[in-house]
């Protein structure tokens, strides 16, 4: 196999012109070898004629050959038409493959309807879901705000839970702006949201420092499982000074730390409104 080194040495060599006594000799070997080498190369260069292209001459001028070259043309023209229809065959079996009708996407809709309305996959969902919520239900109950004495307090109320109860510390000061607010606020909220432990730390029992007291509370920590979920300082510049218990609802479940109820699924809701029934009849 030739190199491209060697392309360009041969190339070389061809156009090369010796300086010694046989200048005719080696000139006219260069000339015909450069020949021979334009000769070789021409025939590369022509594209190959279309047989489909019509020249407008013909070998024969007679009426045979009138007659000859017409049977051609037609043969010519039937084969293209053929060629034209394989290809839109292909082109109509391909999209055929990846479009659905009306009918089709109706006969899907239905199908699904009809699998998740059937009584057994029901009954599965209900029961599945009965228990997680029956283990979401055994997690202690607490329905008030935990005060934290020392800094020991808070490591236990924090390492030493429930790996699935989520915990809110609220690091504050009596007369910061925010502070008190903030309090009756986890107190409406710790009874709202029993399963959820709310605690709250003085700044300076904390240790924390001077400038967190003045600029970062009123300040609310989030604990699940020993790590730090959520970190929320300076409160009061989101929610102001004076605000509700709904506001602070909102913000949490914004960001997604507060169990949402209303996501509750409808299986759910309605077997818990069938115990309720059940349990006022029995009154």
């Amino acid at each position: 196999m030739t190199t491209l080194e060697d392309k360009i040495l041969g190339e070389t060599d061809h156009c090369y012109c010796s300086s010694s006594e046989s200048d005719g000799e080696d000139s006219a070997e260069g000339e015909t070898k450069g020949a021979t080498a334009s000769a070789t190369k021409q025939p590369s260069d022509v594209s190959p004629p279309d047989p489909y292209k019509w020249e407008g001459s013909s070998t024969n001028t007679g009426p045979k050959g009138v007659v000859n070259d017409w049977q051609r043309f037609k043969q010519l023209e039937v084969e293209r038409r053929a060629e034209q229809e394989k290809e839109r065959i292909a082109l109509i079996s391909k999209l055929s493959l990846t479009c659905k009708s009306v009918l089709d996407e109706e006969k899907d809709t239905n199908d699904l309807d009809e699998m998740l309305n059937d009584e057994f996959l029901l009954e599965y969902q209900k029961k599945r879901m009965e228990e997680m919520m029956s283990q979401l239900n055994s997690l202690p109950k607490f329905g008030k705000v935990v005060d934290l004495k020392d800094t020991q307090e808070f490591l236990d109320a924090v390492d030493k839970e429930n790996k699935s109860v989520l915990i809110v510390v609220h690091i504050y000061e009596k007369n910061a702006p925010g502070c008190n607010a903030m309090n009756g606020c986890l107190t409406v909220l710790s009874q709202e949201y029993t399963q959820v432990k709310f605690c709250r730390l003085v700044a300076s029992v904390a240790g924390v420092s001077k400038h967190f007291k003045i600029s970062g509370i009123p300040a609310l920590l989030l604990y699940k499982g020993g790590a730090l979920v959520g970190n929320f300082v300076r409160m009061s510049e989101e929610l102001g000074t004076d605000f509700f218990a709904e506001d602070v609802e909102s913000f949490l479940l914004e960001h997604g730390m507060l169990p949402d109820k209303t996501c509750v699924p409808p299986i759910i809701r309605s077997s818990q409104q069938d115990d309720e029934d059940s349990d006022l009849s029995l009154e």
